[in-house]
């Protein structure tokens, strides 16, 4: 009788931690833990590649430029993406013919690899949730990131949980034997360019020319900022120090602004969240042709673009490729501002610049630095031609899994 009312109010329980995690109410940035693992008891995972991404769907903009990448590799090694939230899981369906599958509970994991025969998981960030995978040693572990950047965070002891970093190119490398201390990056690092640029239109289809082009007679300039950060070492965005000042001045000053707001700008504090609110009123109140780009790819918000304004960020080295000019802030706060080939040379708008950044805009759309900044290209990427870097990643991935 005992354990009959035992097991009523196991399933119980069970029942009511669904229903609460099923509801509109759970919190989004909470994996569901809603998983596939019932059905998947005794089963095995026929793919030799795992991508495990355990987080909510925040933070999918790091996973989705990867998907054309892994749906390549899928052709040679057969790729699964496993997910510790519902939500997640059912967005990268809808993106992607790669199986998906969420895994809610550590022990099916830790069962499912026992009857598998997977030798590589590949991570896209350095999420805490990554180190449930972490602990199998029967497979290679490989970070990948979501994007080269001269932040300090690019540069994180948390690479020695990976057996590999697969990195952009020779400053990828240079940056974590500098600053990761008792890491062999030459062994560990493999240099295998961005594929998450191919296919997007982010690379030219040949290489920029080093003879400056005129400037146009009215430039558009993108406005992309970086978010705040999780900590003050890494908070690299302009968007409360510059961002309403700089967007104000570049319009009276007869610029065209597009303004690509961050995905995660605000997320972490009110008031980045309120300079970003403020900027798209500005944008908005000014009308045609001024633009806020809030969804659609970042190649598009660089199509029409003749010059950059961004933080120490991802979006400087993927705009480097198509050989236009771009300026980067210096950031207000406490971030580490690493140095790199591209911070040396190209111009820096700090907050004390603000009164004359029209000025400054003006002078580097004369693109004086052009060769020196063309130079630095093959610094950054291993390979920038569009699909060679994709053709790296999977030579890469199969090279790794021969020693599973």
């Amino acid at each position: 009788m005992k354990a009959r009312s035992t097991g009523t109010l196991r399933r119980l329980r069970s029942l009511l931690v669904h229903q609460v995690r099923s509801s509109r109410f759970f919190p989004t940035t909470i994996p569901d833990r809603l998983g596939d693992d019932d059905a998947l008891a005794g089963g095995r995972l026929d793919e030799r590649v795992i991508v495990y991404f355990p987080d909510t769907a925040e933070s999918l903009y790091q996973l989705q430029p990867w998907l054309p990448a892994f749906e390549a590799l899928h052709q040679r090694l057969p790729v699964v993406v496993i997910c510790q939230d519902s939500r997640t899981a059912a967005a990268i369906r809808r993106t992607s013919r790669l199986r998906v599958l969420t895994v809610a509970r550590y022990g099916r994991l830790d069962d499912l690899l026992s009857r598998s025969e997977v030798a590589v998981v590949l991570y896209v960030n350095h999420s805490s949730r990554n180190f449930e995978c972490l602990r199998f040693t029967e497979v290679v572990h490989v970070y990948l990131g979501h994007g080269d950047s001269d932040k300090g965070v690019s540069a994180s002891n948390q690479v020695k949980a990976y057996d590999y970093c697969f990195v952009a190119g020779e400053v990828a490398v240079a940056r974590i034997a500098a600053h990761v201390r008792r890491f062999d990056a030459a062994l560990r690092c493999l240099r295998i360019g961005q594929p998450q640029l191919d296919g997007t239109g982010l690379l030219p289809t040949k290489p920029p020319t080093a003879a400056p082009a005129d400037p146009p007679i009215r430039a558009r300039v993108l406005y992309a900022p970086t978010w705040e950060g999780a900590q003050p070492s890494v908070a690299y965005s302009s968007l409360l120090t510059h961002g309403p000042q700089l967007v104000s001045s570049l319009i009276a000053a007869g610029f065209e602004v597009t303004f690509r707001p961050h995905p995660l700008s605000g997320v972490t504090s009110g008031e980045y969240a309120a300079a970003d609110a403020t900027i798209r009123s500005l944008v908005s109140a000014a009308g045609a042709p001024h633009r806020v780009d809030a969804a659609g790819s970042l190649a598009t918000s660089f199509q029409d673009a003749d010059l950059l304004v961004t933080d120490i960020s991802a979006v400087a080295l993927n705009w480097l490729p198509g050989g236009r000019p771009l300026v980067i802030t210096q950031a207000a706060g406490d971030a580490k501002d690493t140095r790199s080939p591209l911070t040396d040379i190209v111009p820096r708008l700090a907050v004390s610049d603000l009164d004359r950044c029209a000025e400054i805009v003006r002078a580097a759309l004369a693109d004086r630095e052009r060769a020196a900044r063309l130079d630095t290209i093959e610094q950054f990427f291993e390979v920038a031609t569009d699909g060679a870097a994709t053709a790296a990643f999977i030579a890469a991935v199969q090279r790794v899994a021969a020693e599973a």
